[in-house]
């Protein structure tokens, strides 16, 4: 078995040099800190985390709560690739990620309670409602967070910025000839949801034009079938829109199957612009011209954000923004 001896011995760097790096202290220079792990690289070495976290006084384990609308987990496109890009950017620093469960020897228990029972070092929130009460007291607590696309001042928070995603597609639509666009909104229990269509109604003022009361419909949680239920909507209406921007790219793609269903098309019909850029919107015919989300900078500044309270052994407040692009596809025409 490999021991740090056999590293410092392979790199003629003191053993308690080899430690400072396996355990991640700052007062290493790049050089040394390169060539010790490339040792532990080539040798195989792995720590006995029992003994780092008696060293270190970390447990090496980040606590992950994870609560979206639709309820299908993980498999959500946009949460499942900042999770990813969250895991590969504190794996990087030895952590290894705990996803909540709320059952300790069969009894139910808060997630306060369950992460604080488990000793894990922080917590990434990742949500699309304020409405769960215990991500409010974990919110609240002492315990290092980020949350992931909310907002809220006693935690760090990340958030893509929707107001101007919003901006950006209406402009866009704008800059085609449309003067008639509507907008499929997200729940308004949801901080996407309410951001977007507040960032569609101070863009409709900008450039001065009507918003009737029927041209904003509820798109529920982001779904494909919200989406087509409220385009039938619009296509009943006896003046309809000719553009559509929904605020997610599941709503956008529903509402472009009611589209077709009902012998119409897109562009020719409907100019359609979404928000996410989900793997599908590509692939989708046409493919749609949406608003990209960075999942995988929302995923690093999230870590990084964790990781420097875990460090400092202090709980921060910080808002990190992420910008966000329009990505120009088939959806959309001049007219």
């Amino acid at each position: 078995m490999v021991t740090i001896y056999h590293i410092a011995k392979a790199t003629g760097y003191s053993p308690s040099t080899v430690s400072k790096v396996l355990n991640n202290y700052t007062d290493v220079n790049l050089k040394t800190k390169k060539k010790i792990l490339d040792a532990v690289e080539e040798l195989g070495y792995l720590p006995n985390s029992h003994a780092r976290s008696l060293t270190t006084k970390k447990s090496w384990i980040i606590g992950v709560v994870f609560i979206e609308s639709l309820g299908i987990g993980v498999k959500h496109p946009f949460f499942n690739a900042v999770i990813e890009s969250f895991r590969q950017h504190v794996e990087i620093e030895g952590y290894d990620l705990l996803f909540a469960s709320r059952n300790i020897s069969n009894k139910q228990k808060s997630y306060l309670d369950y992460f604080t029972y488990r000793g894990v070092d922080g917590v990434v929130i990742v949500s699309s409602t304020y409405e769960d009460e215990q991500v409010q007291e974990l919110i609240n607590s002492r315990l290092p967070s980020v949350v992931i696309d909310l907002k809220s001042d006693k935690s760090c928070v990340v958030y893509s910025d929707n107001v101007r995603g919003s901006f950006d597609a209406v402009q866009y639509l704008y800059s085609l000839g449309h003067r008639k666009i509507a907008h499929i909104a997200g729940h308004s229990s949801t901080f996407a949801g309410k951001q977007r269509l507040k960032g569609f109604v101070e863009v409709m003022k900008k450039l001065e034009l009507p918003v009737p009361e029927d041209y904003i419909v509820n798109g529920e949680y982001f779904s494909r079938d919200s989406g087509y239920e409220a385009m039938k909507k619009l296509l009943k209406l006896k003046n309809p829109p000719s553009a559509i921007y929904a605020a997610g790219d599941n709503l956008a793609i529903g509402a472009m199957v009611a589209i077709r269903e009902a012998g119409l098309r897109v562009p020719e019909d409907f100019s359609v612009v979404g928000f996410d850029d989900i793997e599908l919107s590509e692939m989708f015919q046409p493919s749609l011209t949406t608003i990209r989300q960075q999942t995988e900078l929302i995923g690093k500044k999230s870590g990084e954000l964790l990781l420097h309270q875990i460090n400092t052994r202090m709980k921060n407040v910080e808002s990190v923004v992420v910008p966000v692009e329009l990505m120009v596809r088939s959806s959309c025409r001049s007219i």
